[in-house]
């Protein structure tokens, strides 16, 4: 992590502000991506902005990505507007709005202004104030008032009431009926004739109401302005810092001809075939007055041109002022992206910083919609404010709240300390919303950041190595204190990933210490989490079921979030929904209710199926009702590239991908032909528009994506889109060609209709493209020249080397698989360079889960192998790969083409080339090496149902065996090693013996351990032997069961609870050679039953097997009596020595044993 090292006081506290976890006046998040809105009239500048979507914004959005690893897109709502965009007039509202989330995510440049001489296009109010409304009527003459009824419909559910214009379809039925042609022109016809009338009703209206002094002149010039000036009011006249933001391009044409209207009519506003002097002082007050008052000379660019009678503007007879303009375009707005890059604070580049900032503003948007529950927040209150040292854990099913629970407990937390004079650090992650809280290496890295900043410990002492980072957590809890106190949130335990062990909750502690509050929720059912819990937190009391919030509360919620709105519904139409929240009410439902009823106007008639019952037929009606709005095609598309990503898309590559789909496009383009083969960011943008938080902005691969935010609607829309085999690998396999690169910068051929050929004259149905994607090279390389140095950035392509691996195996094209991917040197070598070794194993898995290849499973198999090797450098791949997989040069052609490339590629990072097979092959018996101990290791036990090897020398170390990775290393700190494990047979806790005559118990669901001195009646046995310098009595094992453990040395035993509590100490006649410890307590002992010394040679050793109940602690016992009234069973056989192995049967019949020479039975 960059050094957080605040450059000025603002910053400090800023950083302070940020870090402990407070939640007011959060700074807004640093973006990824330079978004810019055009705005523009529609006809007179089709030139100029059809060549920068040609020529100059492919090359904007390489600078972006190269030089600073940002996304690159440009919004421009004149271009592909289709009839159903004039239909329901939200045009202008969706312009203003992209104004606003340009404003909100740009980095540097956010918007554009190109004017000439035409004013343009003077909308109708969509929206008209029932009073304002009523003053309206009031001037108007009959005929017009008639048609101002018509037109606009009351909507008491607005507050206050609003008259709203109504969509044209609604009259004029066959609007956008393109089954229909002649039908769809006619009532088009009908409509520009019936707008004009409107438009000139409301502004005579409008003009009267100012004569008589009941209207400003703003009030009057509402129903006047264009949507034009409307976009520059918003993005240049009322926007803050336009110099670093905004550019204006004026362009004047000298010697318009006016009579040749054909043309003219594009460039100058044009009424009665005269010039439209109203519309034409508008635009000079805009253009020559208002914006030259606002923004500085240098962000203005003029130009002059002349008429040209072959179309006005031509781009041959213009060409030197059209190069000129994108040029200057180019140049202008790489300046201020440069400008917007440096100007971001140097905590921006700090990924801690970020990730803490956009988990505080998750917090904060899912509060804000928090109502009722104040029994489980009393609850949580009590629980902050108590004694218990145990987590709390939020359960409940999908849909329930959980994370809004979770979220207004944590916005409440720090009001809940009693001292007023303490400062609460509030440490929260909504797991699975980004790259840092979606795997647990990751997640503890940040928050053990986090706690080192605001306990002022160095970060460069967090270590990297999971099970170390896991304990290095912990230890950092214990530095809370009573004057900062910690409260840690953890959302959706279910969402982090299940790579290193992370649904075990290993890494959770169970017990807490002083100071130090912890909440987690999850759902049951998933990964088994929630009964991990409850194996670890013993309190019932802790666990918190989240329930549906029942029918009154329900209500509650939705007239709270209505009059939020500024809306309400009828009574006829509550009763609806009533009817429906008796049935359903939880949060999700609700939440899907409120969308659905906040659109309801007074005068919408409700039916039964105008809400759904349940929460999937919810999600698949809104769906529907998307689909039908913005056509099926175009929307299912859409919506299934999103859910057949792997981590969500980027607006971008949602762009990018919608116009390489010939389907959508042909539906899109089927009544004209665009100037350029892309899908016009409009239509994306209304469908966005319509999914209000159910599509959630987060960042992935360093990008900002977008990505369904609950589960369900990723279910459900998995299930609408993507059920057909054939279909889901369409989407897939067309993702995969994106990630490829292979259409970047060359025609993609399509289609043209029949019906296309016959409107648009064509000679022929076949067609070709150039889409202008971007390509996707591995590594984009950025180089930075200055005077005296020229040095290379190196910024690893994170999308493609995420994606593609995951498209090709779902495509199921295997061959591209294997040649791009699994069996490419410079893809592996890339994504090993630049992310977890797991990661580059899992794409081979995964390979193999499709279908089984052995040359697949032999590179996984040497990557594993060579895990340890290539996790400290990457750029070993190359004789890594040649040391083990020589021997499979002759007979696998696919590892053969691997080895060439590590022995001509591979060169470039790595001189050192095995000319024979060096190493450890795969397919051998050796899977992969665990290389952690220092030391001997003398116990190993294999645990968690087989997927975890138990090892011991001076430290446990837990592997988790599918992997070879370490899952955790538990270090007690002993003096020496230890010598003999023990596990519980419920793998709750192990027992140890030491060299140094210690035991420990260690718990393994926690990682906490007891480290104690062997004692007996009382005094230690560390006394040491002068002359061998071990123990006089050395401990020599350890058995344990469930709830009790034993310990011996060569004559003595003692049992002790798996608390640590000693039951008894025993001792007996002769050697001990093995106990196992029964129920009861029961002990089985086996010993000699006779005295051997060290130096005595037998021919046969006598062994005897006596059971003992565990009596009351009782030092002064005597030995154990092997008399005629205790008669034990016994054993012979074997050499002295024996038992340095011995295993017995559990019937105690027969027994197993080895020693050096020999082993018998």
């Amino acid at each position: 992590m960059p050094e957080l090292v605040p450059t000025d006081a603002q910053d400090a506290e800023l950083i302070q502000h940020i870090f402990f976890g407070k939640l007011d006046n959060l700074p807004n998040l640093t973006s990824k991506i330079v978004r810019i809105f055009t705005s523009s009239t529609f006809t007179d500048t089709s030139m100029e902005r059809n060549s920068l979507m040609q020529h100059t914004y492919p090359k904007l959005k390489e600078f972006c990505r190269e030089k600073h690893g940002l996304e690159f897109q440009v919004v421009d709502m004149r271009w592909g507007v289709r009839d159903e965009a004039t239909d329901d007039h939200k045009t202008t509202e969706l312009c203003m709005q992209e104004i606003d989330n340009c404003q909100r995510v740009s980095v540097g440049p956010n918007f554009v202004v190109f004017l000439g001489q035409k004013y343009g296009y003077r909308p109708l109010p969509t929206k008209i104030e029932g009073a304002e409304f009523a003053l309206i009527l009031s001037v108007s003459n009959p005929v017009d008032a008639r048609l101002l009824k018509q037109w606009y419909k009351l909507d008491s559910n607005n507050i206050p009431n609003l008259y709203c214009l109504q969509p044209v379809s609604s009259i004029f039925t066959n609007f956008t009926n393109k089954a229909h042609p002649r039908l769809m022109e006619e009532d088009q016809s009908q409509w520009w004739e019936t707008m004009g009338k409107l438009n000139r009703a409301v502004r005579s209206a409008a003009f009267e109401l100012l004569k008589k002094g009941d209207f400003s002149a703003q009030d009057n010039h509402r129903y006047n302005w264009s949507v034009t000036e409307q976009e520059v009011v918003r993005g240049i006249l009322n926007a803050k810092d336009t110099v670093d933001h905004t550019l204006a391009f004026f362009r004047h044409i000298e010697n318009i001809n006016v009579a040749l209207l054909r043309h003219s009519m594009k460039f100058i506003d044009i009424a009665s075939k005269q010039i439209d002097e109203e519309a034409q002082t508008m635009l000079s007050d805009l253009r020559d007055v208002r914006v030259p008052a606002t923004l500085p000379a240098s962000s203005i660019i003029r130009y002059t041109v002349q008429w040209s009678d072959e179309d006005g503007l031509n781009k041959n007879v213009h060409a030197d002022y059209l190069q000129d303009f994108i040029d200057t375009f180019y140049r202008r707005i790489v300046e201020l992206i440069d400008r917007g890059v440096g100007q971001q604070k140097s905590l921006a580049s700090n990924r801690v910083y970020t990730e803490i900032l956009q988990q505080l503003h998750v917090v904060n948007n899912f509060s804000q919609d928090f109502q009722g529950r104040s029994d489980i927040l009393e609850r949580v209150r009590h629980y902050v404010q108590g004694s218990s040292k145990q987590p709390v854990v939020l359960w409940g099913e999908g849909g329930c709240g959980k994370s809004s629970m979770l979220a207004k407990i944590a916005s409440e937390s720090t009001s809940w300390f009693l001292s007023k004079t303490c400062t609460p650090v509030r440490l929260v992650r909504f797991l699975g919303t980004t790259p840092d809280s979606s795997s647990i290496g990751p997640l503890l890295r940040s928050v053990c950041q986090q706690l080192s900043y605001v306990y002022q410990v160095p970060d460069n002492t967090i270590p990297v190595e999971l099970s170390q980072l896991t304990n290095h957590f912990k230890r950092l809890l214990e530095k809370a204190t009573v004057d900062k106190p910690l409260c840690i949130f953890f959302d959706s335990l279910d969402q982090l990933s299940s790579a290193d062990g992370a649904h075990s909750m290993s890494w959770l502690p169970p017990t807490l210490p002083n100071h130090v509050k912890l909440i987690v929720s999850t759902l049951p059912g998933i990964f088994n989490i929630l009964n991990t819990l409850r194996n670890l937190i013993d309190s019932r009391e802790n666990f918190v079921q989240i329930k549906p919030l029942g029918e009154e509360l329900g209500k509650t919620v939705l007239k709270a979030w209505l009059a939020r709105q500024h809306r309400t519904i009828t009574d006829v139409q509550w009763s609806l929904v009533h009817e429906r929240l008796a049935e359903c009410n939880i949060p999700l439902y609700v939440k899907l209710v409120f969308d659905e009823i906040k659109l309801w106007k007074s005068y919408t008639k409700t039916e039964e199926k105008d809400l759904a019952k349940s929460v999937s037929t919810s999600i698949n009606k809104l769906l529907g009702r998307i689909e039908n709005a913005h056509g099926h095609i175009l929307v299912g598309h859409a919506l299934s590239y999103i859910t057949a990503s792997k981590s969500g898309l980027s607006e971008a590559e949602l762009e990018d991908l919608i116009s390489l789909d010939e389907t959508v496009l042909n539906d899109v383009y089927q009544y004209h032909l665009p100037p350029i083969r892309r899908i016009p960011p409009l239509l994306w943008t209304r469908i966005r528009n319509d999914l209000p938080n159910y599509l959630v902005e987060r960042e992935a691969e360093g990008v900002s994506v977008v990505s369904w935010y609950h589960r369900q609607f990723a279910e459900v829309s998995h299930e609408r889109y993507l059920a057909n085999p054939e279909e889901r690998r369409t989407y897939h396999s067309q993702m995969a060609d994106y990630f490829l690169g292979i259409w970047a910068s060359r025609p993609k051929p399509f289609q043209f209709s029949d019906q296309q050929k016959r409107m648009f004259n064509l000679t022929s149905t076949d067609g070709e493209a150039d889409r202008k994607v971007p390509a996707q090279p591995l590594i984009f390389a950025a180089t930075n020249a200055s005077a005296t140095t020229n040095t290379s950035t190196v910024r690893y392509n994170l999308r493609k080397l995420s994606e593609l691996p995951f498209q090709l195996i779902r495509a199921q094209r295997v061959d591209d698989l294997y040649t791009h991917v699994l069996f490419n040197y410079d893809f592996i070598h890339a994504k090993l360079s630049c992310m977890p070794l797991n990661l580059c194993i899992f794409d081979y898995e995964s390979a193999l889960e499709d279908a089984y290849e052995k040359e697949v499973k032999l590179m996984s198999d040497a990557l594993r192998l060579s895990s340890s090797v290539l996790a400290a450098d990457p750029n070993n791949l190359a004789c890594q790969i040649i040391g083990r997989l020589l021997p499979f040069y002759t007979t696998c052609r696919k590892i053969a083409s691997f080895i060439d490339q590590c022995e001509s590629t591979g060169l470039q990072v790595m001189g050192l080339v095995p000319a024979y097979n060096t190493l450890a092959s795969p397919g051998g018996p050796l899977v992969y090496s665990l290389e952690a101990h220092q030391f001997a290791v003398y116990g190993l036990e294999v645990v968690s149902a087989g997927q975890h090897l138990l090892t011991v020398s001076n430290k446990f170390i837990v592997f988790d065996l599918s992997s070879g990775d370490i899952v955790r290393i538990i270090d007690p700190k002993i003096e020496g090693i230890m010598t003999f494990l023990s596990v519980a047979p419920d793998q709750r806790y192990c027992v140890t013996t030491t060299i140094s005559n210690q035991y420990i118990i260690c718990n393994l669901l926690t990682g906490e351990f007891i480290l104690r001195d062997f004692q007996t009646g009382g005094s230690t046995t560390k006394s040491t032997n002068k002359t061998s310098g071990q123990p006089s009595d050395p401990l020599l094992g350890a058995a344990a069961n469930n709830t009790h453990f034993a310990i011996w040395s060569a004559k003595m035993y003692q049992v002790y609870k798996n608390t640590g509590e000693l039951l008894t100490t025993q001792t007996t006649r002769f050697q001990i050679i093995q106990i196992e410890v029964l129920d009861g307590p029961e002990v089985e002992i086996v010993c000699r039953s006779e005295d051997v010394k060290d130096d005595q040679d037998v021919v046969r050793d006598r062994m005897i097997i006596d059971y003992s109940f565990v009596p009351p602690i009782d030092y002064s016992a005597d030995p154990i009596d092997n008399s005629e009234n205790n008669p034990p069973r016994c054993l012979t056989g074997g050499r002295k020595n024996i038992h340095s192995a011995l295993v017995l049967t559990r019937d105690k019949r027969r027994i197993e044993f080895y020693n050096s020479t020999c082993m018998g039975i």
